[in-house]
């Protein structure tokens, strides 16, 4: 193949993982050999062992994905979760390698490296977009923080002595209160992450919806709630309790301070996926999850 650097891919891993150290070095050469440039973070090129023509950038800013095509991620879900706020902030699509154990978010493992650059060398992939929430902390009137997601939000209480005390509200409405260890509020990528665990249903990526799901409940209605993409979901904190915390994707944190109110709404920028396969997202949770499947006969034709 004639070399064409006009194209450039830029390389984000884990580079505690030796895995990820032997996929990235795989990735990158294969990704030279046929004509195309790579970028990466200069303190990641060390650990990477990568060659001399690989460009590298020494901000980890929207910025230095200016320019690239593609945002390949290799890791587990702490890294793709990395890799997606890149991904948001530059508009560029996201394609993950699961270096890890679950994974939801990756489209490829690391045995599929091979195809993984055959697919990118010929742009083989499809971009589809994951909806996001975006997340507004109040006090006494004012906003206090502001944040994004991809998961989900999760107000938890800060310590282990005392429950968290919180009023929900969906669409300015109280819905209810009580004592727990926390809230997640969700989108539908989120539904197999936090929210999964905490005993929230599964809900189909291409569903547009919210989920608001508790943790540890104190209370006879504390159901998880599936909600229009359109509302608004806001956890109140009562005022006499200790310090909660917000988390984000499990990545950033703010500390909640008594009476704060956090509102979650959908988000104004998605992530951008790119896709290889077509393969159902019911074929992805049964095999994400190891879900046993013999004895399936299928519809009758």
């Amino acid at each position: 193949m004639t070399p064409n650097r006009t194209r450039t891919v830029f390389l984000l891993a884990h580079t505690g993982r030796p895995a990820a150290i032997r996929s990235a070095e795989l990735v990158v050469k294969g990704l030279l050999r046929e004509g195309i440039g790579v970028r990466v973070l200069e303190y990641e090129a060390a650990d990477l062992h990568v060659p001399d023509e690989v460009e590298l950038v020494s901000e980890a800013t929207p910025q230095c994905l200016e320019g690239c095509e593609l945002l390949i991620v290799l890791g587990g879900d702490g890294t793709l979760l990395r890799g997606a706020e890149f991904a948001r902030a530059s508009g560029v699509p996201m394609l993950g390698v699961n270096l890890g154990s679950v994974g939801f978010l990756a489209e490829a493992e690391r045995d599929d490296l091979d195809k993984v650059v055959d697919r990118v060398v010929s742009r083989a992939y499809e971009v589809e977009e994951r909806m996001t929430v975006d997340v507004v902390v109040h006090r006494n009137g004012d906003i206090v923080h502001t944040d994004w997601a991809l998961n989900e939000a999760a107000v938890q209480k800060a310590g282990a002595e005392k429950l968290l005390e919180v009023v929900l509200e969906i669409d300015g409405r109280p819905v209810t209160g009580f004592g727990c260890d926390g809230i997640v509020l969700s989108t539908p990528t989120g539904s197999t992450a936090y929210a999964f665990s905490a005993g929230g249903p599964v809900v189909w990526p291409e569903v547009e919806a919210l989920l608001m799901v508790p943790i540890s409940a104190h209370a006879l209605f504390a159901k998880p709630l599936v909600t229009s993409p359109n509302s608004v979901l806001a956890v109140e904190l009562l005022p006499h309790i200790p310090p909660g915390v917000l988390w984000c994707d499990g990545r950033r944190t703010f500390e909640l301070p008594p009476g704060a109110r956090v509102e979650v709404r959908r988000g104004a920028v998605p992530v951008r996926l790119a896709r290889l396969h077509h393969a159902s997202f019911t074929d992805r949770l049964v095999a994400k999850f190891a879900l046993p499947v013999s004895g399936w006969r299928g519809a009758r034709h």
